[in-house]
């Protein structure tokens, strides 16, 4: 039988996703891309649903109802490339019988690599080195050291774990805030404190955390003037962790001596948004996955879960494992 599958994360057409997208093609699933890639809202989403079996999905808006219109009939997976559902209502998901499979602990080593990258770019002023040799001026820029210094991690799982073993190499001292502290982590040398101890002693904040209700604006004008003035935050998690209205006027007004963001409450980003002109910043594309190697990995396993369902078998890593047991479910399972 052949799935119709919507594929709104382009990694899947990129160099990284040949090998999964030959798969794909190979067992007989019909890729449909839409006019431009994902993240998608709501509104355009729900349309392109219609006659879809599963999508390789990007961080698409799938609310209750878009997975409860008769566009969305049809629909069996939702595949993510990635680790992130915060953008899926994952009960409505399981109420319509929707699998909804990710990738977790794939993109573990490649963020942390991202995360020190933006760390080190931002406070020694690399970007800023860059685009000044560009317009033909010789400025060296002073930056703050980084080797001694605290990192505060907010969120302390996977990735701030791996993040963690980066920065104990530059003998960084190592703090972190989450509701349920892991052993692992303290093995490494991480403290657990309160997220204002954090705050008031970091001299790099770093974001790690899932978006929750919990973790939803968690750093706003109150926490961003609890850093110091000479604290950078840098931030591979999710834009909406952070009150970004707050941290322009942080920045503009010196509050915190700079931030480095890969993730933005809309992506992609607006042209006329504060962040692309604001001082002391470094902004990219959320991009602290995309490491060839680390991709063609994300990509195959997105690919092996829509195989691994129309074969009738469950996927490896299920958001929704519950789904499984409902009378609702679109497909039927062999195992």
């Amino acid at each position: 039988m052949n799935w119709n599958v919507l594929v709104t994360a382009s990694p899947l057409m990129d160099p990284v996703g040949a090998r999964a997208h030959a798969h794909l093609i190979d067992a007989g699933f019909q890729l449909v891309r839409p006019a431009r890639w994902g993240p998608l809202s709501a509104t355009t989403l729900q349309p392109l649903l219609a006659g879809m079996d599963a999508v390789y999905a990007s961080v698409d808006q799938y609310t209750a109802a878009v997975l409860a219109s008769p566009e969305a009939a049809q629909l069996k997976v939702i595949s993510r490339w990635g680790v992130g559902f915060d953008s899926i209502d994952i009960p409505a998901a399981t109420r319509e019988g929707i699998v909804v499979a990710y990738t977790p602990g794939l993109l573990n080593e490649a963020v942390a690599d991202y995360a020190m990258s933006l760390l080190f770019a931002v406070a020694r002023r690399v970007h800023e080195g860059h685009q000044t040799l560009r317009t033909g001026a010789w400025k060296p820029t002073w930056g703050h050291d980084i080797g001694g210094k605290t990192l505060g991690l907010v969120g302390c799982g996977r990735i701030g774990q791996a993040v963690a073993r980066r920065a104990s190499g530059f003998g960084m001292e190592l703090i972190a805030f989450d509701p349920t502290p892991h052993p692992e982590a303290s093995a490494l040398g991480v403290r657990f404190v309160s997220l204002e101890e954090l705050l008031a002693r970091a001299d790099f904040v770093s974001l790690h955390a899932a978006l929750t209700p919990e973790t939803r604006g968690l750093i706003g004008e109150a926490q961003l003037r609890q850093m110091k003035p000479s604290a950078y935050l840098i931030n591979t998690s999710r834009g909406a962790m952070i009150d970004e209205p707050a941290l322009v006027r942080a920045l503009r007004e010196g509050w915190i001596a700079g931030a480095a963001l890969d993730a933005f409450i809309t992506e992609p980003l607006p042209a006329d948004h504060p962040f692309v002109d604001v001082p002391n910043i470094l902004i990219t594309p959320h991009q602290a996955s995309f490491g060839f190697d680390t991709g063609a990995r994300v990509s195959d396993a997105a690919a092996q879960a829509l195989l691994d369902l129309r074969a009738g078998h469950r996927p490896q890593w299920v958001v929704n494992p519950a789904v499984f047991e409902s009378p609702a479910l679109r497909v039927t399972l062999s195992s």
